[in-house]
């Protein structure tokens, strides 16, 4: 086989690889962190039920917490979080969605970043199941985000995070550091973490940034950790190979390292809270959300 066969194959099987490692991140993106549905199986009666409770909500509307009906009442018992104060219960009425009957109640609407505990009983008196059957769900509502914004955003890190990938693959088993990938992932961290994440962090909680130095959130300062490890291994690659490529080479793979390590912490976690003492102390709801909580 000529080198230049061979080499288009290592390139190509080097992007199947670094599609799969993007396609294991976003999957445990999605099934992991505070914000995703709590999904599970309870036993009603003998009948197996499979619930699917939200953790996240609009501010334009109220939260639906629904379950297939089980044949027996069930309850939905919230209060706001993380408020010491006496729990609200509601009935759950029946209603058909989607060709099946669910027992469904509703969540009423929050500021943004408020916070509300919720869980579900289930059966008859004397036989009554709590879903879940630990701690609470925690629900967190959020500002609406224009649809657009949103893609360009994800849009963006996902790119990001499949050429990031490929650059470190590339560092690791080719002879020089993939300076165009590593060139390309900056670019795409900057215009869709540091330039349209503000933006959608600002129309969730009405805030642009809330990480270093300003706050504490988790979100935010896991964006401005892989930027600095990419802008570092930018400023030691260069553009052009050098002749020794050990550093340019080392400096993509800790940048990529960066990146894996930032992706395998579930997204959402310590992000922003609405204070509802300061917001019954009279302060604007923009100035009582806090982060880091």
């Amino acid at each position: 086989m000529s080198p230049a066969p061979s080499l288009r194959s290592r390139a190509a099987l080097l992007w199947l690889l670094a599609v799969l490692l993007m396609a294991a991140t976003v999957i445990y993106q999605r099934r992991t962190g505070p914000t995703h549905p709590l999904r599970g199986t309870v036993t009603v009666g003998g009948k197996a039920v499979a619930y699917r409770f939200i953790r996240s909500e609009e501010t334009v509307r109220e939260a639906r917490v629904a379950l297939p009906d089980p044949g027996v009442p069930a309850t939905l018992v919230w209060r706001r979080f993380p408020v010491q104060e006496a729990w609200t219960r509601q009935a759950m009425v029946r209603e058909e969605k989607d060709g099946r009957a669910e027992l469904a109640g509703y969540l009423p609407k929050q500021l943004a970043a408020g916070k509300l505990e919720y869980s579900v009983e289930v059966g008859e008196p004397g036989a009554i199941q709590r879903i879940p059957a630990t701690d609470p769900i925690v629900l967190r509502y959020k500002g609406p985000v224009p649809a657009p914004l949103l893609l360009a955003h994800l849009s963006m890190m996902f790119v990001a995070v499949l050429v990031g990938l490929r650059a470190g693959l590339g560092a690791l088993f080719g002879p020089e550091a993939p300076r165009r990938l590593l060139w390309i992932t900056l670019a795409c961290l900057t215009l869709g973490g540091l330039i349209l994440g503000p933006f959608v962090q600002k129309a969730a909680f009405g805030a642009y940034w809330t990480g270093f130095p300003w706050g504490y959130d988790l979100t935010d300062n896991k964006t401005l950790l892989m930027w600095l490890a990419w802008a570092a291994a930018a400023l030691v690659a260069g553009l052009r190979p050098r002749r020794s490529e050990v550093w340019p080479r080392a400096a993509v793979l800790a940048a990529t390292l960066a990146m894996a390590v930032v992706y395998l912490i579930p997204h959402s976690l310590r992000g922003s809270q609405l204070d509802y003492g300061k917001v019954k102390a009279g302060a604007d709801a923009s100035d009582a959300v806090v982060t880091g909580r």
